[in-house]
């Protein structure tokens, strides 16, 4: 039989190739090694991740679902994408996974168009209280083709409440209702958000896709047993590729998903991802994932501690999950502003909108901080007190003006003796 092994291509084939994009990806390798990511949305894959999506199978075309495919060829396509979906449905106990959504985006515009009409109404939670741009937002498809209704966070609390939930729901009779979010820190209640929607006749959609790897390790609970759908991301908490899936457990429901991201929304599947993603929910299925998860919520919850302790306004006093959100605001200082001081030092956070925030998308008056990928690299709770100390250096050196360059120097050094004791595994 022949060698059937992946070819091992050097990476001084792209080197000569193509020098300027070898450039730039080797010069975002060395950024990526030497800074702290604290970008919730981001982490690090395995090798075995890089390598299937690296690999071969970027150049099937494989138009359709396994076993009834419009091209031929398609046995190990196939079998790969079996492979996905088994590791998906046995990971978050579902009975049907559909793994084709090229994003997290996708995956939520897929639920739009199998149950939704234009023009139809959709509940979620508003971008300023930690909702997603695909939740209803004005500038987004969800905003411009379906009328959307936002329920927020309480003033005091910053809080879900769910009685507002429910009146602005029993109001307004939306077709579907959201739960999720991409910047709240707190646990949601999915068995009464599904007991609103059966109320009025809504479908409910859970977006899991900042917390999937915690639910998957069981360190966050679950929605997949309360809601018609669930979407999520492959990657960030589940540290898998970059990509989408849609979960359900209605046979009803899976067939009308399944059409509408093919032919509906997307035509041929990303098959490299695909493998890539089946490899990443066969690493969350080991024991290793459930204590790589646990400390992930851990190290976040000091890193938010420490920042409070430090003077700076938690949203919501704290987290139950990989993220945080830092209400600047007390300290006069904008999203943007600390955004751009920390990447000075190496610190890589992103801006983000607060509750009740009434500064500009790009400017904004919060950050948003995760653990997840620094958590990756084996950082722990020591670890993540002194980030803490490096953050509160910083902004309250910009806040009272007296940073310079050798307090910068000296954080910077910090941050440098950080990520050289946990260095990247490639």
């Amino acid at each position: 039989m022949d060698d059937l092994s992946l070819p091992k291509i050097n990476s001084l084939d792209l080197q000569q190739a193509d020098s300027e994009a070898w450039d730039a990806i080797a010069a975002e390798r060395i950024r990526q090694s030497r800074s702290i990511e604290l970008i919730a949305s981001e982490n690090f894959v395995s090798r075995a991740v890089m390598e299937a999506q690296g690999s071969v199978l970027t150049n099937k075309y494989a138009e359709g679902y396994p076993g009834v495919r419009y091209y031929g060829g398609c046995a190990n396509a196939d079998a790969v994408e079996n492979l996905a979906i088994a590791r998906a449905k046995a990971l978050f106990g579902c009975a049907h996974a559909n793994v084709q959504p090229h994003s997290g985006s996708q995956a939520n515009q897929g639920v739009y168009l199998a149950f939704l009409e234009p023009g139809d109404k959709i509940m979620g939670l508003d971008l300023r209280s930690g909702g997603h741009l695909t939740h209803g937002s004005s500038v987004s498809v969800s905003g411009k083709w379906f009328q959307s209704i936002s329920y927020e966070v309480d003033a005091r609390s910053q809080l879900i409440d769910m009685d507002q939930v429910r009146r602005i729901a029993l109001k307004e009779r939306p077709r579907l209702i959201i739960a999720g979010g991409s910047a709240y820190s707190r646990q949601m209640d999915w068995a009464e958000f599904r007991r609103i929607a059966d109320r009025v006749g809504a479908i409910f959609m859970a977006d899991i896709a900042h917390v999937a790897g915690l639910v998957a390790a069981g360190v966050f609970p679950s929605p997949v047993e309360h809601a018609h759908v669930t979407t999520t991301t492959t990657h960030k908490t589940l540290r898998g590729p970059r990509g989408g899936m849609i979960l359900s457990a209605d046979a009803e429901i899976a067939r009308r998903i399944d059409a509408a991201v093919f032919p509906g929304l997307q035509s041929g599947p990303l098959m490299h991802v695909v493998a890539a993603k089946a490899v990443a929910l066969g690493e969350a299925l080991k024991p290793a994932f459930r204590t790589y998860a646990r400390a992930v919520v851990d190290n976040a919850r000091v890193l938010c501690d420490r920042l409070s302790q430090g003077g700076l306004s938690v949203v919501s006093a704290g987290t139950d999950c990989h993220l945080g959100v830092i209400d600047l605001r007390p300290w006069e200082l904008t999203g943007k502003a600390a955004e751009t001081a920390l990447e000075q030092i190496g610190i890589t956070v992103n801006k983000n909108a607060v509750p009740g925030d009434g500064a500009r998308p790009l400017v904004t008056s919060g950050i948003r901080v995760g653990s997840a990928a620094c958590t990756t690299r084996g950082m722990g709770a020591d670890e993540f007190r002194e980030i803490g100390d490096m953050i509160l250096a910083t902004l309250g050196g910009i806040r009272s003006g007296t940073m310079n360059a050798r307090t910068l120097k000296s954080i910077h050094e910090g941050v440098s003796d950080l990520t050289g004791r946990f260095p990247l595994p490639y």
